[in-house]
């Protein structure tokens, strides 16, 4: 798969979405990750939402990204709401630092910064449960940040939402349901090694890592456990996804 373009690498936080009808908003917490071939995208509305249906409020994703200066086409892998579909806007970099991103038909407007401290380094890891389930994750680097994605522990079933599926299913299953884990901080830069700084779940607090680890060695890192929900048999390394190899479905 083509690279992509490293006008793209680093950490873009949102500060302005603006619909066609002039609805704004600049208050929900977005960071969006960008590596080589890798994306990762995290939004946590202000306050953060507590309960389980408050919760629904939460997004993000993980998959492919394929970019030129002019366009961007993101296919969601991983997706806290599933299903939901691909996104491809139009890119116009007012600066170095700064890219605006429209929608084909113009319906809304988002700019983006490139956090300064996102400059650097970018690396991918992409993941696959040990036991068989197609459970998928990824740890993604861009400079001093980083965003980890993993799948929910069950399966949603297409032909309902989340919120639909929070609403029929038994109260009990709420954070399998609600565990797809988007998980976003900072290497080193933060109060302790590899800070976890926000998260879709309440539970990912502290250090991603139980004890502090090398970002230089790569390929080494102890992945096998990562995340609130990892699988029975842990995580294992596996070959970055491929387009052709994706669901027909994500590649509008």
């Amino acid at each position: 798969m083509k690279a992509v373009p490293e006008a793209y690498h680093g950490v873009w936080q949102r500060t302005l979405l603006r619909l066609s009808d002039g609805t704004e908003d600049t208050t929900t917490r977005v960071f969006w990750l960008q590596s080589t071939h890798l994306h990762a995208d995290l939004r946590i509305p202000d306050p953060t939402p507590k309960l389980p249906f408050e919760r629904a409020a939460q997004a993000g994703f993980a998959g492919l990204t394929e970019a030129t200066l002019g366009r961007c086409q993101w296919h969601r892998i991983i997706d806290f709401h599933p299903d939901s579909g691909t996104d491809i806007g139009n890119m116009q970099f007012v600066s170095s630092d700064e890219v605006h991103e429209t929608a084909l038909d113009d319906s809304y407007l988002e700019i983006w910064r490139r956090l300064p401290d996102s400059r650097g380094p970018v690396a991918e890891l992409w993941l696959q449960s040990a036991d068989g389930s197609g459970r998928q994750a990824c740890l993604l680097r861009a400079g001093d940040y980083f965003m980890f994605a993993a799948d929910r522990p069950v399966r949603l079933g297409r032909c309902r939402s989340l919120r639909e599926h929070l609403q029929h299913d038994c109260a009990r299953s709420a954070e399998h349901l609600l565990g797809c884990e988007l998980t976003f901080g900072r290497i080193q830069g933060g109060e302790r090694p590899w800070q976890i700084l926000f998260s879709t779940l309440p539970a990912a607090t502290g250090g991603l890592f139980s004890a502090p680890v090398d970002p230089a060695r790569w390929e080494a890192l102890p992945a096998a456990w990562l995340g609130i929900h990892p699988p029975e048999n842990g995580w294992r390394q596996a070959p970055v996804p491929r387009l052709q190899d994706l669901p027909k479905e994500t590649l509008v």
